[in-house]
């Protein structure tokens, strides 16, 4: 779980072009398999929702066998990140960005 966080918190860095991101929410986490030794963990997000403040992602963990290169999606989840200033505060995030993911 905390590699989604850390995953999904590096795509809001990138896709709003600052550090100063913090995860608000992380909607339920559905696994849909489980993962045994042998597989490697890719984790993938897209945006869903591209708010004032906020931006959020739709996450996918899936397993990779080193075998084989098939991928399967373990497990699901939405998180939703807040742009903030120096001090803490919700701030806007550019109106470039936003266009973007219209």
């Amino acid at each position: 779980m905390a590699w989604i966080d850390e995953a999904a918190s590096a795509m809001a860095v990138s896709v709003c072009h600052t550090p100063n991101m913090v995860t608000v929410k992380v909607d339920e986490l559905i696994f849909k398999k489980k993962v045994k030794e042998g597989f490697v963990i890719r984790i993938y997000g897209e945006v869903e929702h591209m708010g004032n403040t906020s931006v959020t992602f739709k996450i996918e963990a899936r397993k990779v066998s080193v075998y084989t290169g098939e991928e399967d999606v373990v497990v699901t989840t939405n998180t939703t990140f807040v742009r903030i200033d120096e001090e803490g505060k919700p701030t806007p995030i550019p109106t470039i960005v936003k266009e973007r993911y219209k």
